[in-house]
């Protein structure tokens, strides 16, 4: 990461932000060999980073059984929202028949650059704030085979989403209830 060591820092950034995470996945990993699992795995992974690359989004990072996907203005355009919720319908579709996950979809302002831990360690490049933790929590709280995408993503996406349900969610450490629109498979 020879440019995050060169180019330090951040800014606030308006992005749109997807996280896709396994349902189930310790149900899952009980029942099978740790290397049948490993391979269910990287089936997931390799069907969410194609859904990812092809909606222009920049892959954050895996965590266990989850991936995130960050659309910044620069590589997703305007449009950044409709690319995350056009990838949040892909996840579900190509996802349906193998592995059951859930996905989380939110626009708001996050920062965006460098993190590192003592002088001269790992530096990594990332999303970080509260809209971050509402995407989190979104997935968190998506069933299988279900998008939530709140009302700010839905708003800045300018799309008439046919077949959704709305709905008001508790999020973990928030005072206020969030609107979400529910896509499923």
């Amino acid at each position: 990461m020879g440019f995050c060591h060169k180019y330090p820092g951040g800014t606030e950034l308006e992005i749109s932000m997807l996280f896709v995470d396994v349902r189930g996945s310790t149900k899952l990993a009980e029942g099978m060999r740790a290397a049948e699992f490993g391979r269910l795995m990287n089936r997931f992974y390799k069907e969410a980073t194609s859904v990812l690359i092809k909606t222009n989004a920049y892959i954050d990072k895996f965590v266990g059984d989850e991936v995130i996907g960050l659309y910044f203005p620069l590589f997703a355009g305007k449009t950044h929202a409709n690319a995350a919720i056009q990838a949040a319908h892909e996840l579900l579709q190509v996802t349906q028949q193998t592995i059951p996950v859930g996905v989380g979809v939110h626009t708001g302002v996050a920062y965006v650059g460098t993190v590192s831990g003592i002088e001269g360690s790992i530096k990594d490049i990332t999303a970080l704030g509260d809209n971050v933790n509402i995407t989190a929590r979104l997935a968190s709280q998506a069933g299988a085979g279900e998008a939530l995408i709140s009302e700010m993503a839905y708003k800045a996406a300018g799309v008439n989403l046919e077949n959704t349900t709305q709905r008001q969610l508790e999020l973990k450490g928030k005072s206020e209830l969030i609107s979400v629109r529910v896509l499923k498979a």
